[in-house]
């Protein structure tokens, strides 16, 4: 479990004063994966620096698995790291050495005696999906196979977490699926608990169980994905919401579809089995009214399907009513965004 109290981080160079984390708390639950989403300047790179003790905190606390990083030093502080891997967005790779002598670079510095380095690097090279790659050279690899011996090499030492700094970020959006895949197939594998820093709305519905949304410092909303997909707050949580295919701003609904329509709009949120529910033929049999559809999206999240429909339909007071009670005992939520 990682735990972050009331976590500041302010530089001063010279007499300047910038607070590049402000009052973060954020816990994150053994084996989850978690997306920390923000725009450049959010603190993101800041956060993952003080979650693998690179940077001390100005005020409050970092506790990984019962272990305060922020306030180890010296050896305490090296084998704490030993716990704590990262994944970067360039690959960071030693361009001097084959495919399995750098999967076995991290093990060597720690010690490991070379029986356990040579078993476990072609373990890791079977589990990245590289065999046969074992002595090529990282200018002899595309990106995403870059990728995949930085996430091999970050797992050599067998990490409780995994921190991946825009891990997807430098790759084609197939090669970022793959990756996705990957972490996910190590997650569920290991019950690895992974942090995913990301300016990608589309990494966090992939992959993620939980996300937290950054701006200038601070945590501005934070919930499962589902929910924070379902109910953004904030604009911009909005914002990142809509970079989704599904949901970009062009395919949003249109109100002028319905402007010269009578009768009433509504706005019908699924989530989870009721996406599967026939509720627009139910409504038409149990009403006998004809409801119009006008507009209709769904996506998929690492938990789960959700979409929203807007339905028109001419109705009384009390049929309306009616209509939005019966939507709630199936667990959609009813809106009603125009009322003629």
């Amino acid at each position: 479990m990682i735990v972050l109290k009331n976590i500041s981080k302010v530089f001063t160079p010279g007499k300047l004063s910038i607070t590049a984390v402000d009052n973060v708390n954020l816990t994150v639950e053994q084996g989850q994966i978690y997306g920390i989403i923000g725009y450049s300047g959010a603190g993101k790179s800041t956060l993952i620096r003080l979650l693998n003790g690179l940077e001390k905190p100005t005020v409050g606390s970092v506790t990984i698995n019962g272990h305060d990083i922020s306030a180890a030093t010296g050896e305490s502080l090296r084998q704490a790291r030993l716990k704590i891997s990262m994944v970067f967005q360039h690959f960071n790779l030693l361009w001097s050495r084959t495919v399995s002598e750098n999967i076995a670079f991290s093990m060597q510095i720690a010690g490991a005696p070379k029986a356990k380095i040579k078993a476990r690097v072609a373990e890791l090279i079977d589990l990245v999906g590289l065999t046969g790659r074992e002595n090529a050279y990282p200018s002899q690899l595309s990106g995403g196979q870059k990728q995949r011996v930085g996430i091999a090499r970050a797992l050599a030492n067998n990490p409780d977490v995994l921190l991946c700094d825009e891990a997807t970020s430098a790759l084609d959006p197939q090669t970022t699926d793959q990756i996705l895949d990957l972490l996910l197939d190590i997650n569920r594998r290991f019950q690895l608990t992974i942090v995913l820093i990301t300016h990608e709305m589309h990494v966090v519905r992939k992959i993620c169980d939980r996300v937290a949304v950054m701006e200038n410092g601070r945590v501005v909303e934070e919930g499962d994905v589902l929910n924070v997909f379902t109910h953004p707050q904030q604009p911009i949580t909005r914002q990142f919401v809509r970079q989704v295919s599904q949901y970009a701003e062009e395919e949003a609904f249109n109100p002028q579809l319905a402007s010269e329509l009578g009768g009433t709009v509504i706005k019908l949120t699924f989530t989870g089995h009721s996406t599967h529910q026939p509720i627009v033929g139910e409504l038409t049999l149990r009403y006998g009214l004809p409801f119009n559809i006008l507009h209709g999206k769904m996506t998929q999240t690492a938990h789960g399907v959700f979409g929203q429909l807007w339905l028109h339909v001419v109705a009384t007071e009390e049929q309306l009513n009616n209509i939005l009670a019966d939507l709630r005992q199936s667990d959609i939520e009813g809106e009603v965004v125009q009322h003629g």
